[in-house]
């Protein structure tokens, strides 16, 4: 006899076994079910950490978005990322007049406009940015082309960037 009370021979250590054995599966399955199950939710998060946008990033954002509906020439929404009755939205205003006018003689009108961003400075609600722009008209076979370094202005409204 053992000090457990089992026989080392006949049935009574064998059941004994296999009791302990079941047991040490049914915790290995647990384990291993929860390993599944957390190497399975950490591959849900979509490989890293989500952070939020920072305001740098934001401005950025909407002077790219300013660029791409000058280029798709959707006036409308080019003049949604300017503040009402500012310069930019005036400048956005004389673009459109200048692209329809050119319709009325051509029927391929193209706006490509290009912008590189050199510097983005937040101070609280304001934001100014430098950068390089580039813009080339196409009508009628003839191109005109224009190339400089400007100092832009945004504010904070409500949540979003406009410019002005």
């Amino acid at each position: 006899m053992t000090g457990d009370g089992s026989l080392l021979s006949g049935k009574g250590i064998i059941i004994k076994i296999k009791g302990a054995f079941k047991k040490m599966k049914k915790k290995y399955y647990f384990v291993i079910l929860f390993l599944v199950l957390a190497i399975f939710l950490s591959g849900c998060s979509g490989g890293g950490t989500v952070t939020p946008a920072t305001d740098e990033s934001k401005v950025k954002g909407v002077l790219y978005d300013f660029c791409l509906a000058l280029n798709d020439q959707n006036w409308s929404k080019a003049k949604s990322y300017c503040i009402y009755g500012s310069d930019v939205y005036y400048g956005v205003c004389v673009k459109e007049d200048l692209i329809n006018t050119l319709y009325l003689y051509c029927n391929i009108v193209t706006l490509t406009y290009y912008i590189d961003i050199i510097n983005v400075s937040v101070y609280g609600n304001y934001a100014q940015v430098y950068i390089h722009t580039t813009s080339l008209i196409t009508a009628c076979g003839y191109y005109k082309t224009y190339d400089k370094y400007e100092y832009g202005n945004l504010q904070k409204v409500g949540s979003n960037w406009k410019l002005y």
